[in-house]
C-alpha cells in the first residue's frame, strides 16, 4: 500500500527556546503539541492517534494521560534521531490504513539543562554493543562519526576544508534564524581553527547541544480538505536499519542507500525533482555520507558536491538545513529529525525567513539519522510536496 497522497501534514511548530531549565519534558511536549494544533486550526480533542519516543515516562502513554488525548493509535518507535522521520512515515500508515484521521507527532528535551545540573537527562541499562565498545573509546557521540569521517578520507580524499563547507552554510542559514542557538556566520578557516575533538572532526563540525522540542499534525486528506491551513503533501516514505554487521562494517555510506530509494520510487521523482533538503547534521561528515547515499552525487564525491557554495540557500545547487540545523541552529534530545521535518513544511509552505526561502519550492525531502554511522543506525527519508503536488 502506497502513502503518496493519503496523509497531509497540517500543522508544525518548533519551540523557541533552546535552553528551558524552567520546565520539564512532559510540560515542553504539550507547549509543542499546543503550537501545532493551533497552527493546524485544530484542537486537542480532535487528535485520535499519538507518536513519540520513549524518553519521558511510558512515552505515550504517559504523554496520552497528561495531555487529555483519547488515542486509538500510539506509536512510540525508538530510532535516536531518526526516530520523528519515522513517526511522520508511520502516521501516514496508520492513516492510509483507516487507523486514525488526525496524528499528533511531539518531541521535548532537555540535554544542555541537564547537562548543567537541572532536572533532565536520560536513562536505562547499557545494552551489550554499548558495553563492549565503551571499553575500546567509543563511550562518546563524536567517536563513531570520527573513524567514519577518517574512513572516507583514506577511501576518497576526503578533507577537512569539505567538511567545514558544510558548516559554513549552516552558519549563513542560521544568522537569519532570530532562534538559532549560534548565529554568527562562519568561514572555513574559522571551522578548521576550532578545537580538535576527534580526529579530524573538529569542534565546528559537532553539532550544538539544545533544550527544545517540536510537534506536527499528520492528517488525513478528508481532515486537510475542511482546513483553511496551508497543508504538505506527503510523497513517499523509506526506512532502514543498518548495523555492525558483527564487526563487518563499512563506514563510508550510510542507511541512506536504501531509505532513499524506497522514499523516492513511492513519491514517484527523482533527485533532480527536489528543490530543498533537510538532512540529519549531527555532524559535517554525516551531511557528506548521507548527500552520496541519496544519490545527489556518485559515493566518494560528496566533499567535491558541497564546495562552491552548493547548499546556500536561496540560490544554490541544493540548498539544505536553512534554520540552520543541527549544526547552528537546534538539536534537541539528539532527536533532530523532527526539526528537519519542520523546516522543509516552512520552505514547502512559503514561511521559512525570507533571505533563505528557496524561489517556488515545490518538492523537498528530509533524512533523519539516528544511533551512529560509526556503529549502528536507523535511517528514514521523506518526501514531501506541496498540497497540490
Amino acid at each position: 500500500m502506497s502513502i503518496r497522497g493519503k496523509a497531509f501534514i497540517a500543522g508544525a511548530y518548533e519551540h523557541p527556546r533552546r535552553e528551558i531549565p524552567d520546565r520539564t519534558n512532559s510540560e515542553i511536549h504539550a507547549e509543542v503539541a499546543a503550537g501545532a494544533l493551533a497552527d493546524a486550526g485544530l484542537s486537542f480533542s480532535d487528535v485520535d492517534a499519538y507518536f513519540c519516543d520513549g524518553s519521558t515516562g511510558f512515552g505515550p502513554m504517559s504523554m496520552a494521560e497528561y495531555m487529555g488525548l483519547k488515542c486509538k493509535h500510539v506509536d512510540s518507535t525508538e530510532t535516536g534521531g531518526s526516530s520523528y522521520v519515522f513517526h511522520v512515515g508511520h502516521a501516514a500508515e496508520a492513516i492510509a490504513a483507516g487507523k486514525c484521521q488526525v496524528a499528533l507527532i511531539t518531541l521535548a528535551g532537555r540535554p544542555r539543562s541537564a547537562a548543567m545540573g537541572g532536572r533532565g537527562g536520560g536513562g536505562g541499562d547499557p545494552t551489550g554493543d554499548m558495553v563492549f565498545e565503551g571499553l575500546w573509546g567509543m563511550a562518546g557521540a563524536v567517536t563513531g562519526y570520527a573513524i567514519a569521517a577518517s574512513r572516507h578520507m583514506y577511501e576518497f580524499g576526503t578533507t577537512s576544508e569539505q567538511l567545514a563547507e558544510v558548516k559554513v552554510a549552516a552558519s549563513l542559514h542560521a544568522q537569519h534564524n532570530p532562534n538559532a542557538f549560534l548565529r554568527k556566520p562562519m568561514t572555513v578557516e574559522e571551522v578548521l581553527d576550532s578545537p580538535m575533538i576527534s580526529w579530524p572532526l573538529r569542534r565546528d563540525d559537532c553539532c550544538v547541544v539544545t533544550d527544545g522540542g517540536g510537534a506536527l499534525v499528520v492528517v488525513s486528506p478528508e481532515v486537510a480538505r475542511d482546513l483553511e491551513r496551508t497543508t504538505v503533501k506527503i510523497l513517499g516514505h523509506g526506512e532502514h536499519v543498518k548495523h555492525a554487521d558483527n564487526g563487518r562494517i563499512d563506514l563510508t555510506y550510510t542507511g541512506a542507500v536504501v531509505s532513499g530509494p524506497i522514499a523516492f520510487e513511492e513519491a514517484g521523482v527523482s533527485q533532480a525533482d527536489i528543490d530543498y533538503v533537510s538532512i540529519y547534521d549531527s555532524f559535517t561528515i554525516t551531511v557528506v555520507e548521507t548527500l552520496e547515499d541519496l544519490g545527489f552525487c556518485e559515493k566518494g564525491q560528496g566533499g567535491r558536491f558541497v564546495l562552491d557554495g552548493t547548499l546556500v540557500a536561496p540560490h544554490g545547487r541544493l540548498p539544505f538545513n536553512t534554520d540552520g540545523g543541527g549544526l547552528c541552529n537546534n538539536h534537541p534530545s539528539n532527536r533532530g529529525g523532527m526539526t528537519k521535518v519542520i523546516e522543509a513544511v516552512r520552505q514547502l509552505r512559503g514561511e521559512t525567513q525570507p533571505e533563505v526561502q528557496v524561489p517556488d519550492c515545490a518538492i523537498a525531502l528530509a533524512h533523519g539519522t539516528g544511533g551512529s554511522i560509526g556503529t549502528r543506525m536507523g535511517s528514514s527519508t521523506v518526501i514531501l510536496g506541496r498540497e497540490d503536488a
